[in-house]
């Protein structure tokens, strides 16, 4: 799988093999308008291509996707049940019909996209730049971490909500500025949510955007909650993991090899935490067990769903667009349904896309190696 650089420079500031995906919502099945046998669909006309903010959309056929006939579209209509509950007004008219066929055959859901959607391949302005119209696939996920509400030993590094004059600068201080200037430090004071055992995993906290954490509150009494986006201070993301690339302290950049040089260099552990001056603050959201099968709340303002929720660069894709990702690299082979539910402040470009791992150890473990070859194609309707 790819670098840590992959992981701390793709998912920074999310305003979050995977697990099982929730259930979709139940709907009672009904008949759905399906093309006739041998996919007349593919035999209409092409339209022209549709230009975005930062990308052109070329029509193609259904027959150019990947693996289209192969996916376990259940999970992804999942996805595409959440998109619903803030679907924007191109897709809004859709939802009813995408609720009933829930509980379609995988047959039935495909001939119905066949029939209400249009493919189209994403590229930049100007042809298709890297070889083969690719972009990149990285990963991001949910860490999950023990806390404690107040400072005590062992557990020195806090997570704030944010401060009262965060609003009355912009760019509010620096990470560095916030733990050595004294004045900012007492506007500080009274914000931290909780604190993490170690400021590293703090770090990590922050760029993914969200987590969770079992807290241990002041009577000993331990709840899992979630500490979900709430706001920056406005400094730029700067990779760490790039950071640690550039000063030639690394040549292995996996996550593991970053361990690996912060336990032999313990003196430099604050450097590499300051070369990333953007902050991310938090809200403390109750974990419901409902809530606990989906991810944080993207930025289209739904749950993420695991394997199936991607973050893009919404001047490319918008928010609840159905998109076929296809990306085959060292880590993983993916030909799948995801819905663009997300965004990320190094999310930038045509073809470009962060895929949701989930939460936990092993989504971690997958989300800090992913770093791959991406092809995308958005669904719109006809």
């Amino acid at each position: 799988m790819a670098a840590i650089v992959g992981m701390l420079a793709s998912c920074a500031d999310k305003p979050t093999t995977a697990p099982t995906p929730a259930p979709a919502i139940p709907a009672a099945p009904t008949e759905s308008p399906l093309p006739p046998p041998g996919d007349v669909a593919d035999a209409t006309p092409l339209g022209p291509a549709l230009p975005r903010a930062r990308s052109r959309w070329v029509p193609v056929r259904w027959a150019e996707l990947p693996g289209f006939e192969d996916d376990n579209l259940a999970e992804g209509w999942n996805a595409w049940i959440k998109s619903c509950e803030r679907p924007g007004p191109t897709f809004a008219s859709l939802c009813s019909e995408v609720r009933r066929l829930s509980l379609g055959t995988p047959q039935e859901q495909r001939g119905w996209m066949r029939a209400r959607l249009q493919p189209y391949r994403v590229e930049p302005h100007g042809g298709l730049g890297a070889p083969g119209g690719e972009g990149l696939l990285t990963s991001y996920f949910e860490p999950v971490y023990e806390a404690s509400r107040s400072a005590r030993p062992g557990f020195g590094a806090p997570i704030y909500r944010p401060p009262a004059t965060l609003g009355q600068r912009k760019p509010w201080y620096t990470r560095q500025e916030m733990e050595t200037l004294p004045e900012v430090r007492a506007q500080l004071a009274g914000s931290e949510l909780a604190w993490l055992a170690d400021p590293v995993d703090a770090l990590i906290l922050q760029i993914q955007g969200s987590g969770r954490v079992r807290v241990t509150e002041a009577d000993g009494s331990q709840r899992v909650v979630r500490l979900a986006f709430a706001a920056t201070n406005d400094q730029p993301y700067r990779s760490p993991g790039s950071w640690l690339l550039q000063q030639g302290a690394i040549r292995d950049a996996t996550w593991p090899g970053i361990k690996a040089w912060l336990a032999a260099n313990p003196g430099r552990v604050q450097d590499f935490l300051w070369s990333n001056p953007r902050m991310v603050f938090f809200k403390e959201e109750p974990l419901s067990p409902l809530d606990a099968q989906f991810g944080p709340r993207g930025a289209q303002g739904v749950a993420l769903t695991p394997g199936r929720s991607i973050a893009v660069d919404p001047q490319s894709i918008p928010y609840g667009t159905p998109v076929w990702l296809a990306s085959s690299g060292p880590v993983v082979s993916l030909q799948r349904l995801v819905l663009a539910q997300d965004t990320g402040s190094a999310i930038v470009g045509a073809v470009r896309a962060d895929f949701f791992a989930g939460w936990g150890p092993q989504a971690g473990d997958f989300a800090g190696r992913l770093k791959q070859p991406l092809k995308l194609w958005a669904l719109w309707p006809k």
